[in-house]
């Protein structure tokens, strides 16, 4: 089985939901790379293990089990000489009570005889260790009562202390003039005292700390140094007596390093068989028969990762005797959305399922061993390879063709799809022969009658149809094996609302006749053509075409364009007159300069030698254009605007000039 495969039938995501059933690290990484397995024997072993350990669940509960990470690496470091942290010999020894737990569940199991309960006597929970490391480490650390001298150690140490408070306390009373606060505190791992700066040298000690301000000294009195140093080496003591603990519990732990091993090794092998049958009881599974008969039997068969109570029960059989051989192929015909693809998908998923060692989603099983799953479901269409929709289909059917053997197990979506009608068609029946000759067991759906009568015609394949409801146009997503189904396409089309002369020339473009009447059509040649074809999609449609209710297509009102209004052709003419323009005024052949383009009536303003006059562009001829005369950004107002308005406007815009007005002559 490729990784392909698996992701095309949705094993992966049977897998996601598998691997958070499992606890140890060990059982996911065996889940991750779980392949079909192709030993009879080993199958069965797995297959019997699913259903023991589905049963202690029911029986028994859940397991205690627990993740054992990490371990390995603490048990590499004891061996080597190494000395275990007082956490790491603590979660070992959690780990040793939880093989203790392990055990006891599965001693109690025994009672009911089943044979994956035996494996308690794979554990050793290594009961000296165990309780050497309950005794000794708690919460973390080494516990007083760890050994005699540590706890005496301890005791001289908290009694120190103390000891050295009091003393502090006491310098403190005796000099409360001194202190900056009531309270003494620990400074660098040194009891001290808050002393003004001032009073520095009135008390005897040493100078530790000060304060951000440097107003308080905190001062180590004389009297608490020398407990201090006792102090210190009582610690010294009571570290080496700690350490000295920690190597003998990871020199004990050394010593039955492999005993550990095999105890995360039998946990995480019972993890990941009571993950399979967490599993099955996560969609209701049964554990399947096995055959190398190549023989599948599936009775009230499920998708697993659909909802039970939604999911239509499929039952299937392939493999079984028919009269003139053994049918080795199922063409599934049926409409759009009918549940072909569900079907197939649902058949192949169970059958990897069981031969992973799964249970399968159905009520009853038998399912034959497959030496490989070749699958072409979805288009496929890769653009970073410019493979379209057919070329990846055909690409990916003769890699199939290349691999597959009498023991493989195809499935193929829409056979010869997504190219020219008659040549796909005879593509799809040339694929059958071929699965045909490598007597593998396949599943195939196609819309072509062509390949229902092929179907039809060969001892080893048979047709089979997935149901529909006319009254509801719902699928029914139920097989029936035996019966080739139809497109109901028409009958589709009719119910919802296509015109009766639209369905009379789908009728002529699909089976011929070539008749312009609608009775021809029904009557006539192209409906005889048709029941040749699809006899029982011809007779609904002889209903349809002559019902009583003649259906008209409704047209409804769609948003009309706005155009955007053309320019006349006044308009376009007298705006080619700009701002500056150099212009001939006819019929005196005056130059002007236009000093006021044209208006929406065509009639534009030019400035003569002796004044301003409104003129029809009619009568107006572009002799020099503005951009040829003047720099870009030139001011007109130079030109057209007299010396006084030009000085009064300068004015204005630098202040208010009261009483004054520029007056624009028209």
């Amino acid at each position: 089985m490729t990784r392909n495969a698996e992701q095309i039938l949705e094993f992966d995501k049977i897998k996601e939901i598998w691997l958070a059933l499992a606890l140890t690290d060990g059982a996911k990484e065996e889940i991750r790379n779980t392949m079909p397995c192709l030993s009879e024997s080993e199958l069965s072993v797995k297959l019997r293990e699913t259903g023991e350990a589905r049963t202690m669940i029911e029986k028994c509960g859940n397991p205690p089990l627990v993740s054992f990470s990490g371990i390995r690496e603490y048990l590499m470091a004891a061996e080597k000489g190494g000395c275990l942290s007082s956490e790491q010999l603590e979660e070992t020894g959690i780990a040793l009570v939880a093989v203790m737990r392990l055990k006891q569940y599965l001693e109690r199991c025994k009672q009911f005889e089943i044979p994956l309960a035996y494996y308690a006597e794979n554990l050793d929970p290594l009961e000296e260790i165990k309780e050497m490391i309950s005794l000794q480490i708690r919460s973390g650390r080494v516990d007083d009562g760890a050994s005699k001298l540590l706890k005496t150690l301890r005791g001289e140490i908290e009694r120190l202390r103390d000891r050295m408070k009091e003393k502090a306390d006491a310098v403190m009373r005796a000099n409360k003039a001194c202190m900056s606060d009531s309270f003494s505190t620990v400074r660098n791992g040194h009891v001290c005292i808050p002393v003004k700066k001032e009073y520095k040298f009135k008390i005897s000690g040493s100078v530790i700390d000060k304060s951000a301000t440097g107003n308080t000294l905190f001062i180590e009195p004389s009297a608490v140094a020398k407990s201090a140093e006792e102090l210190q080496l009582r610690q010294i003591e009571a570290e080496n007596e700690e350490r000295r603990i920690l190597y003998t519990l990871t020199a004990m732990l050394a010593e039955q390093a492999e005993a550990m091993r095999q105890n995360i090794k039998a946990m995480e092998k019972l993890d990941y068989i009571f993950s399979k049958g967490k599993l099955s009881l996560e969609y209701d599974g049964t554990e399947p028969e096995i055959n190398t008969d190549r023989k599948i039997i599936l009775k009230n068969a499920r998708h697993p990762l659909m909802d039970k109570e939604v999911c239509v029960p499929l039952q299937f059989e392939l493999g079984n005797k028919k009269d003139d051989g053994v049918i080795r192929g199922i063409v599934i015909t049926g409409p759009n959305t009918g549940g072909k693809t569900v079907a197939i998908k649902t058949v192949a998923l169970n059958c990897m399922m069981a031969q992973c060692g799964l249970h399968v989603a159905a009520e009853e099983a038998a399912v034959c061993m497959n030496s490989n799953f070749l699958c072409d479901i979805g288009d496929g269409q890769n653009l970073s390879e410019n493979l379209s929709t057919f070329s990846a289909h055909i690409t990916n059917v003769l890699d199939i063709l290349r691999k597959v053997n009498t023991d493989s197990l195809v499935i193929m979506d829409e056979l010869g799809s997504g190219t020219d009608p008659t040549e796909g068609m005879g593509i799809a029946i040339a694929i059958l022969e071929e699965l045909k000759k490598s007597g593998a067991l396949f599943l195939v759906t196609t819309h072509y009658p062509e390949v229902k009568q092929y179907a039809e015609q060969q001892g080893t394949i048979v047709n089979a149809r997935m149901t529909f409801d006319r009254e509801s146009l719902r699928p029914l997503y139920q097989m029936v094996i035996g019966e080739a189904g139809e497109s109901c396409a028409l009958y589709i089309a009719k119910q919802l609302g296509m015109p009766d002369t639209m369905l009379q020339n789908a009728v002529k473009a699909a089976y011929g006749g070539g008749m312009p009447e609608a009775e021809d059509v029904v009557c006539g040649h192209g409906i005889e053509t048709m029941k040749k074809h699809r006899p029982e999609e011809s007779a609904v449609l002889t209903t349809l075409l002559n019902g009583p209710e003649e259906i008209v297509l409704q047209k409804e009102s769609a948003p009309k364009i706005k155009k955007r209004k053309k320019e006349s052709r006044k308009q376009a003419e007298a705006g080619k007159f700009q701002l500056g323009d150099s212009v001939m005024v006819y019929p005196d052949k005056k130059i002007g300069i236009v000093c006021q383009p044209a208006n929406d009536k065509g009639v534009l303003r030019v400035q003569m030698p002796d004044k301003k006059i409104w003129i029809n562009h009619k009568r107006v001829k572009l002799y020099i254009k503005a951009e040829e005369l003047y720099p870009e950004d030139y001011d007109f107002s130079i030109l057209f605007d007299t010396v006084s308005n030009r000085k009064l406007r300068h004015q204005m815009e630098k202040r208010h000039v009261e009483g004054e007005e520029i007056v624009v002559v028209k």
